[in-house]
C-alpha cells in the first residue's frame, strides 16, 4: 500500500528533487534516430530511489517526467495535455514497481547500499536498471505501436532498445553517489559527481557530433538528389532543344547559309561574303589582264557619338538607314557589304577606272551626308572613303581590304571626303608598324638617348636648367627624328612607357649635375608630358617614386605639357595638375600662342611657367607683330606671376628684345643646341663669361624639334 513517508524528507531530498527537475528542464540529450532522451536526472532519480525508497523515488519521477515534457512543449514540440499526464503515469508505475521488485527480491536499497558489499550492490542496480528499463520499455512500445502500426518488436529495437545501457550507466552512478554519501568521504563524493558530469558531458557531445555528422549527411543527400533531378532535367532539355536544332537544321540549312555570308543588322553580305566575292574577281582578272574593279572601303565620321549619346538601339536604327541608301545608289555590278560597327565596303565590278569609282564615292558622300530623321531625331554624319583599284597585281582578296582600309584612314587624316590609294601609303603604315614594334625594344636594347638642351638667365646668362629631348639611334636605320616615331608613340599610348623612361633617366643626371658642377646652383630638368598622361591615374605615384629614387627636390623638375594637350580635357588636367603643384613640382604650358586656350582657363591651370612658340620669338622684330604678341605674352604671364621662357632663340638681336620686354629665361641654338650627357659636361666646364657666349658659333637653319 502507498505510504507516503513524510518522516523521512530532509535537505537532500529537497536538493536532489530541485536538482532533478532543473536537469530534466536543461540537460536533457535526444540519441540520434529515436525518441529516448537522457538526462543527469534520471541519475538522480535512481539516487533518491535508493536512499528514501519507492514511494519517494516516484513522487521525483513524477515531478521529472512531467517537467522533462513541458520543457519539449516550450521548445515547440507538440505535446498534449494528455500525453503530459501519461508521461507522468508511466513514471510513476514504472518507478514504483522496481523499487517494489527491488525491496522483495533483495530488501530495501539503501540497506544494500549501507553495508558497502560490491556483489550485492551490483547485483541489486542491475536489478533496479533491468526493472526500470522493463517496465518503462513494455508501455513505451504498447502505446507507441498502438499510435503508429508497426510491430510491438520493430517498435521496441527501434525505440527502447537503446536506452537499456543508459539505464544501466544511470544506476550504477547512483549506486556510486549513494555509497560515497553513506561513506561520508567528500573528496569520493566530489569525484563521483565529477565523474558522472564528465560521462554525461562526453556523451552529450558525442551525441551532438553524430547529430551534426547525420544532418550533413542527410543535406549532402538531399543535395545529390536534388542535383540528379536538375541533371535529369537538363538532360530532357538537352536532348529535346538538341531534337528541335535538328529538325530546324535540315529544314533550313540555306538559311544558315545566308546567315554565315550576312550581316545581322542589315541582311548585307558581310566580310566574308565580300572577300570572297574579291577572290573571284582577281580569279577572273588572272585570266583577263585589262580587267578592273574597285573597292571602296567607308567609315562613317563619329558615329560612337551617335551611340553613346542617342543610343545602341537607335544607332542601329541609323545604320539601317545608311545600309538602305548605299544599297540605293545606281551603279551596275555593285555589291554593298557590312563589315561591322560602322564600317561598309562596295565592289564596283565595272567601274571603268579611278574616274568612275570616284564619282560614285562623291555619290556616296552626298548620299550619306544627307541628314537622317529617326523618329523626332534628325541625325547628320559624315563618311570617310578609301579607293583601291582591284587588278592582276593582287592575287588575294583580303589585301584589297587592307588597302582601301589604309586609303580610308588617309581620307579621315587629311579630312577629305575619300582618298585613292597608292603604294607608299602600305609603305607608310608599314614603317609605321616598324616603328610602334621598335619604339617597344628600343629601351630595353639601349637604343634610346636623352639630350639636354640648356635654359638660361637671359639676365645673367647663367644657366638655370634644361629640357630633355628624346633621341633614337635604330641598330639597322640609324637615326630617327623624333618627328617621325614621337607621333607613333602618340597614337599608339607608348608615349606613355617612353616618357617614365625619360623622366627617371633625366632625373638620374640632374642628381649627378646637381652633386657635380651645378652644386652652386640649384638647377631644374623640363620633361615634356603627353595629353595621354591626364588618363593614367598612376602618374603622381610614379613622379614622386622617381623624385624620391633620384634625390632630386620636387622643384628641380619642371613638367611640360602643350597648350592644346591642356584644353583636351581642361577640368581633368587642371586636377592632375594641381595634385602634381601640391606637391612642390613645377608645371609649364608649352607653345604658348599656338593653341586656342582661352583667359579664363589659363588663370585656373595651377603652372608656374608659359613657354614662348620658337614661331613668335623667329618673328620678333620691329616691323612685324611679333613683338607686340610677344610683350602681350610676358605682360598677362607677369599678371598671373609666371616666369616666361622663350624658345627657338638664334640672335643675340632676339636675345636682347626679349631681355627688354622681361622675359626672364631663353633657350635656343644661340646658347646650345641639344648636348649628349657627356656635352653638358663640356659645356657647363667652359661655360663662364657673356663674352665666351657671344663667340658660340650662331646656327642660322634649324632643323624641326619634336618633344617628348
Amino acid at each position: 500500500m502507498w505510504a507516503f513517508p513524510a518522516g523521512r524528507v530532509d535537505g537532500l531530498f529537497v536538493f536532489l528533487t530541485l536538482s532533478t527537475v532543473v536537469f530534466a528542464t536543461f540537460s536533457q540529450i535526444q540519441l540520434p534516430r529515436v525518441k529516448v532522451h537522457i538526462t543527469l536526472s534520471d541519475i538522480l532519480v535512481f539516487l533518491v530511489l535508493i536512499l528514501y525508497g519507492g514511494e519517494l523515488a516516484t513522487l521525483v519521477a513524477v515531478m521529472e517526467s512531467v517537467t522533462a515534457s513541458l520543457s519539449f512543449k516550450r521548445r515547440g514540440i507538440n505535446i498534449t495535455a494528455k500525453t503530459v499526464a501519461l508521461n507522468g503515469a508511466i513514471a510513476a508505475v514504472s518507478t514504483y514497481t522496481t523499487a517494489y521488485l527491488a525491496q522483495f527480491v533483495l530488501g530495501p536499497p539503501y540497506l544494500i547500499a549501507k553495508a558497502g558489499q560490491f556483489t550485492e550492490l551490483a547485483l541489486m542496480l542491475s536489478l533496479l536498471a533491468l526493472a526500470l528499463f522493463a517496465v518503462n520499455s513494455i508501455f513505451v512500445t504498447i502505446f507507441t505501436s498502438l499510435k503508429t502500426g508497426r510491430s510491438l518488436w520493430e517498435v521496441w529495437y527501434v525505440y527502447c532498445l537503446n536506452g537499456l545501457v543508459l539505464y544501466l550507466t544511470s544506476a550504477f552512478f547512483a549506486g556510486l553517489l549513494a555509497k560515497t554519501l553513506y561513506s561520508f568521504d567528500s573528496l569520493l563524493v566530489t569525484l563521483g559527481l565529477a565523474a558522472a558530469g564528465l560521462v554525461y558531458f562526453t556523451f552529450w557531445r558525442y551525441v551532438n557530433d553524430i547529430k551534426k555528422t547525420s544532418a550533413q549527411a542527410e543535406q549532402v543527400e538531399r543535395e545529390r538528389a536534388e542535383q540528379a533531378e536538375r541533371h535529369i532535367v537538363e538532360l530532357e532539355h538537352y536532348v529535346e532543344q538538341k531534337e528541335i536544332a535538328e529538325v530546324a537544321l535540315r529544314e533550313s540549312r540555306e538559311e544558315f547559309r545566308h546567315a554565315a555570308y550576312h550581316d545581322a543588322l542589315t541582311d548585307l553580305p558581310n566580310r566574308n561574303f565580300f572577300r570572297q566575292r574579291l577572290n573571284e574577281l582577281l580569279a577572273e582578272c588572272g585570266e583577263d589582264l585589262e580587267r578592273s574593279f574597285a573597292v571602296l572601303f567607308l567609315d562613317l565620321d563619329r558615329f560612337k557619338r551617335i551611340n553613346d549619346s542617342l543610343g545602341h538601339s537607335l544607332g542601329d536604327r541609323f545604320l539601317k538607314e545608311i545600309a538602305n541608301r548605299l544599297t540605293a545608289l545606281e551603279h551596275e555590278g555593285k555589291l554593298v557589304a557590312r563589315f561591322g560597327g560602322d564600317e561598309f565596303g562596295v565592289i564596283l565590278e565595272k567601274a571603268g577606272g579611278v574616274d568612275t569609282a570616284t564619282e560614285v564615292a562623291k555619290e556616296i558622300v552626298r548620299s550619306v551626308s544627307r541628314p537622317v530623321r529617326i523618329g523626332e531625331k534628325k541625325i547628320q554624319t559624315g563618311v570617310s572613303v578609301g579607293i583601291v583599284i582591284g587588278d592582276a597585281t593582287y592575287s588575294d582578296g583580303e589585301d584589297l581590304i587592307r588597302d582601301s582600309d589604309i586609303a580610308m584612314y588617309h581620307a579621315k587624316e587629311s579630312s577629305r571626303p575619300f582618298e585613292l590609294f597608292d603604294k607608299r601609303m602600305h609603305e607608310t603604315a608599314v614603317n609605321l608598324i616598324e616603328i610602334e614594334t621598335g619604339v617597344r625594344h628600343a629601351i630595353e636594347r639601349n637604343e634610346l638617348t636623352v639630350n639636354y638642351q640648356p635654359i638660361v638667365s637671359l639676365s645673367s646668362l647663367e644657366i638655370r636648367g634644361f629640357e630633355a629631348l628624346v633621341r633614337w639611334t635604330h641598330p639597322t636605320r640609324g637615326p630617327i627624328s623624333p618627328a617621325e616615331f614621337i607621333p607613333v608613340c602618340e597614337s599608339t599610348g607608348l608615349i606613355v612607357p617612353l616618357t617614365q623612361w625619360i623622366l627617371r633617366e633625366s632625373c638620374s643626371r640632374l642628381s649627378e649635375w646637381s652633386l657635380g658642377p651645378l652644386s652652386d646652383s640649384l638647377p631644374f630638368i623640363s620633361v615634356n608630358l603627353s595629353g595621354r598622361h591626364f588618363a593614367e591615374p598612376d602618374l603622381l605615384d610614379h613622379v614622386n617614386e622617381v623624385i624620391y629614387d633620384t634625390r632630386i627636390r620636387p622643384s628641380q623638375l619642371k613638367l611640360e605639357i602643350t597648350e592644346s594637350a591642356a584644353m583636351e580635357n581642361a577640368d581633368a588636367a587642371i586636377k592632375i595638375l594641381q595634385q602634381l603643384r601640391a606637391h612642390g613640382i613645377q608645371v609649364s604650358i608649352d607653345d604658348f600662342g599656338t593653341g586656342y586656350s582661352s583667359l579664363s582657363y589659363l588663370q585656373r591651370f595651377p603652372i608656374n611657367t608659359l613657354k614662348i612658340d620658337r614661331s613668335f620669338v623667329t618673328e620678333l622684330s620691329d616691323e612685324t607683330g611679333g613683338g607686340k604678341l610677344v610683350s602681350t605674352i610676358v605682360a598677362m604671364a607677369k599678371a598671373l606671376d609666371l616666369d616666361v621662357i622663350a624658345e627657338g632663340i638664334e640672335t643675340e638681336t632676339q636675345a636682347e628684345k626679349l631681355r627688354d620686354l622681361g622675359c626672364e629665361f631663353g633657350q635656343g641654338y644661340l646658347f646650345s643646341k641639344p648636348l649628349t650627357e657627356e656635352g653638358v659636361l663640356e659645356l657647363l666646364d667652359g661655360w663662364r663669361t657673356r663674352e665666351d657666349l657671344l663667340r658660340v658659333p650662331v646656327v642660322s637653319e634649324l632643323p624641326g624639334e619634336v618633344k617628348a
